[in-house]
């Protein structure tokens, strides 16, 4: 069995302001880097794509027709097939039938909600009741002593920004 090891990268610490912005502009470079062979990448898979999308095209469209004849034998024959179940096994491969479960789709829910609730059927909508966030940081006073609740402030995070020169292309 293979032991993993984790390493974690150790930090080199800039001993002068020249070495901190060196640094800057090496961590600028890398990031560079990184975006153009992320592009490159990118442009090699979308190459890839667009040489073998005739050939999926092909092959789904295919697949579709099979589906489609072997489901319309399926269906006029499925009292020989499955007899009272609902599977037959066909040696190569097995088909069934299932029933979905009920379902419910809204359009307009702001229009639904209104019928409901004119008609009298408010049973039907549901209320959500939480937490109102916003609120408690307006009154961070009123909540202390509350288990559950925590209010972090003056968190500070550290930014590395490279400067980069920025090019637009002019419509």
């Amino acid at each position: 069995m293979a032991t993993r090891l984790k390493t974690k990268a150790t930090a080199v610490v800039p001993q002068t302001q020249t070495d901190c912005a060196a640094d800057i502009k090496r961590i600028g470079d890398l990031q560079r880097q990184f975006e153009r062979l992320r592009a490159d990448m990118n442009d090699q898979i979308g190459a890839i794509t667009k040489q073998a999308q005739p050939q999926l095209e092909a092959l789904h469209t295919e697949v579709l027709a099979l589906q489609d004849g072997v489901q319309r034998y399926c269906e006029a024959h499925r009292a020989e097939l499955c007899g009272k179940g609902k599977t037959a096994n066909l040696i190569t491969g097995e088909v069934s039938w299932r029933q979905r479960p009920p379902s419910v789709s809204i359009r307009g829910a702001e229009a639904v909600l209104e019928t409901l609730l004119r008609m009298g059927l408010g049973r039907f909508v549901r209320v959500k009741q939480e937490p109102n966030k916003e609120a408690m940081l307006n009154e961070p006073e009123a909540l202390k002593g509350i288990a559950g609740i925590s209010i972090t402030t003056g968190v500070e995070d550290f930014i590395i920004t490279p400067f980069e020169a920025t090019a637009e292309v002019p419509a």
